[in-house]
């Protein structure tokens, strides 16, 4: 039932990045947050500049990047920045600025002597951000005069502008779900990280399980059950009907050949006896058809190649871009998501599952859970998400009962 000797790739290493591999971009320190697939001809657009991704490709994961303007136009150069200067400036600006106030300057804009024109000619003669950003302090008449948070508010607000700085962070469960819930919340159906770690935990998620999940959730939490079991065991996508819940997600993680293998699709009449679920199987076709069509509406905008969220406010937050990228290079010999075979069903239909995770916010849990209950195995853990703690209640009631 579960998979042994997980052969794992000796050659890739996991820390560093490489051409065709997700990555999780933070650009300014959460102000912008960017799902990418590195290829030399991936392009990222932050303000109102195009920057290849061609220089992230081999560098390993938490490497921090600026926007520089080079000779063939803008460009991200890796920054390695030096915690002894970092230190020495904070203790000079504590010692400088105890003894000043704002109360003396008065904000008219006439305190910076260069002009948009004087930037744009340090623009062309190719003069980095930070060299503007210093050039900006140097020329500024009332910088000297703020107090030490003050100054470092305002070379925050030109670093921003003028010298943007990109964090490569490495896709995972954590990562993925606080970028979700931080920018599109709706659509891994408001899961919070702390939440998703204890349906991991109370789930008892561990090698060589075979977790039968009902993922709503774009595939988050099928991702997260996948990377904990790390290649061994299985994690079944079950759904209602024959119509399977997206996984977008998944193909965020970066996984192995090996732990593709390991996420398995099945319907509930397929990990069921035909004899028994023929009646129910119709009965929540019926009931969950609109629930099934209004998700698949949703979710038919949304793919692996091109996801863009945008807040109220109109800015771009959350983009996914892949231009000028192959399809999926995650995995060339083994699709995510497969049909379980015939073997492994038969195995679960005789054995059962170790546990069970549902988090499936746009359907009533007790419409399908009585009946995915007897497929686990005898005392296999079980745990339900919902948005509203109500519905979990009532639920509970009636499983009790």
């Amino acid at each position: 039932m579960s998979q042994n000797n997980v052969q794992l790739d000796p050659i890739r290493n996991a820390q560093v990045t490489w051409e065709g591999c997700s990555v999780l971009l933070d650009i300014n320190d959460g102000d912008r947050l960017v799902f990418a697939r590195l290829t030399s001809g991936s392009t990222l657009k932050i303000g109102n500049k195009n920057c290849s991704l061609q220089p992230l490709i081999g560098c390993p994961f938490g490497s921090l990047f600026q926007v520089d303007n080079g000779k063939e136009g803008p460009n991200l150069s890796r920054v390695i920045p030096s915690p002894e200067d970092d230190v020495q400036e904070k203790e000079d600006a504590q010692i400088s600025g105890e003894f000043r106030d704002n109360r003396a300057i008065v904000d008219d804009n006439k305190a910076q002597c260069l002009s948009g024109e004087d930037i744009d000619e340090m623009r062309r003669q190719g003069a980095t951000g930070e060299e503007i950003v210093e050039a900006l302090i140097a020329n500024s008449a009332t910088f000297e005069k703020k107090t030490s948070f003050s100054q470092e508010k305002y070379k925050l607000k030109k670093q921003k502008k003028y010298a943007p700085k990109v964090l490569l962070r490495r896709p995972f469960a954590r990562s993925i779900c606080e970028a979700y819930f931080k920018k599109n919340p709706a659509r891994i159906g408001f899961l919070r990280v702390d939440t998703l770690s204890l349906l991991l935990s109370m789930g008892n998620v561990a090698a060589n399980s075979d977790v039968l999940v009902v993922d709503m959730a774009g595939g988050l939490l099928t991702g997260a059950v996948a990377e904990r079991l790390g290649g061994t065991g299985y994690v079944c996508n079950t759904c209602i009907g024959d119509s399977p819940y997206p996984m977008d997600i998944v193909r965020i993680f970066n996984f192995s050949n090996e732990i593709c293998k390991s996420i398995v699709r099945a319907s509930v009449s397929d990990v069921t006896s035909q004899s028994e679920t023929s009646e129910q199987s119709d009965q929540l076709e019926s009931a969950c058809n609109m629930e099934i069509q209004s998700n698949e509406q949703k979710s038919s905008s949304v793919s692996m190649e091109d996801i863009s969220l945008s807040s109220e406010n109109g800015v771009s937050d959350l983009i996914l871009e892949a231009n000028h990228s192959p399809v999926n290079k995650i995995s060339k010999s083994h699709k995510v998501g497969e049909k379980a075979s015939q073997e492994t069903l038969k195995l679960w239909k005789e054995n059962g599952f170790s546990s069970m995770i549902v988090v499936a916010p746009e359907l009533d849990p007790w419409s399908f859970v009585k009946d995915l209950l007897p497929l686990l195995s005898y005392s296999a853990p079980f745990a339900i998400y919902h948005q509203y703690l109500q519905v979990v209640v009532s639920n509970a009631t009636l499983i009790i009962r």
